[in-house]
């Protein structure tokens, strides 16, 4: 279902404006000359890949992740397409594991964070600090350097049909760890992850989601009075602590620039939370976020230093 979802994503995402020009990111790569010749050939994505003969590997992982007939369709898309030498770049045995019918949702998950809704050229890409995918998280743009994420690009604005492709020579990898994965790795949300595992809200935060959670450091927790945790952590007083902890948690995948947009939230307690920027900062109701747009395979989280309450 999941995979049925993703292609239906891909085929019917609204037409962005076609921005001219980019700056020239061209490479002394051997299929240049060739990918030049396509920049007018108007195939889709998928055929001019193909055609120029060293995308095989992503063709493949396209083909058993089921999204060839998807970027095949209208879009538009931009691509940023993994060379064969890109994917030979991974560890020994990985593309290989990638490709097995068990790890099919890892696989999709990656090849839908190397494409991003709309046809984006090279001064599009380059002119903010991030796009954002149709894996869903962002993935983070240097435009002194030409990278996206980990990879330089390479080849820049090959037009297509359907959308525009820019070559990079490293496939760049999504979050795949949780947001529990995450803020328990951290080492500093310990009085978090008490409270939600009293609340019996562990499982729920480690589905699908997507959640955005705004998080309260263990600093955080120290603010309320005294004896406070302690009272809620008591069986009688569970449920007042699930909504306190619900309260800090919307649906979806909501980054900070979008957050402030909105200026409202609503939270899976039922009502919501105000949002806005002063002095630099963007503040949660009377709590300053510390730490913004921390993308996780599930969501994403926002590190607030001060308890937010309903």
């Amino acid at each position: 279902m999941k995979t049925f979802m993703t292609a239906i994503a891909l085929s019917t995402l609204a037409t962005a404006t076609l921005v001219n020009a980019g700056p020239d990111c061209s490479s002394n790569n051997s299929h240049d000359s060739k990918m030049m010749t396509l920049n007018n050939s108007k195939s889709d994505i998928i055929d001019t890949a193909i055609s120029a003969g060293s995308f095989s590997t992503l063709a493949a992982a396209l083909t058993e992740a089921d999204l060839v007939d998807a970027l095949k369709g209208e879009g538009p898309f931009t691509v940023f397409a993994p060379t064969d030498e890109a994917f030979a770049k991974l560890p020994k045995g990985t593309v290989e594991s990638l490709l097995k019918p068990e790890n099919r949702e890892m696989l999709i998950s990656i090849l839908t964070y190397h494409v991003v809704p709309g046809n984006l050229d090279a001064k599009a890409v380059l002119s903010g600090s991030s796009v954002s995918t149709l894996n869903g998280q962002r993935a983070a743009i240097n435009a002194k350097n030409g990278t996206i994420g980990s990879a330089s690009i390479t080849k820049t604005d090959i037009e297509c049909s359907n959308g525009t492709i820019h070559i990079i020579d490293e496939v760049i990898m999504p979050q795949t760890d949780s947001i529990l994965d995450i803020a328990s790795s951290a080492g500093s949300f310990n009085t978090l992850a008490a409270a939600l595992e009293a609340t019996g809200l562990i499982d729920a935060l480690s589905g699908d989601g997507p959640f955005t959670v705004f998080a309260p450091t263990d600093e955080a927790f120290d603010k309320l009075p005294e004896g406070t945790v302690e009272s809620l952590l008591k069986p009688e007083n569970l449920d007042q602590l699930r909504n306190i902890l619900l309260y800090h948690v919307v649906e979806g995948r909501v980054y900070s620039d979008d957050a402030i947009k909105a200026r409202k939230a609503k939270t899976l307690e039922g009502s919501k939370i105000s949002i806005k920027e002063s002095k630099g900062n963007v503040m949660i109701n009377n709590a300053k976020v510390s730490g913004a747009n921390i993308d996780a395979s599930n969501g994403v989280i926002h590190i607030i230093d001060t308890v937010i309450l309903p």
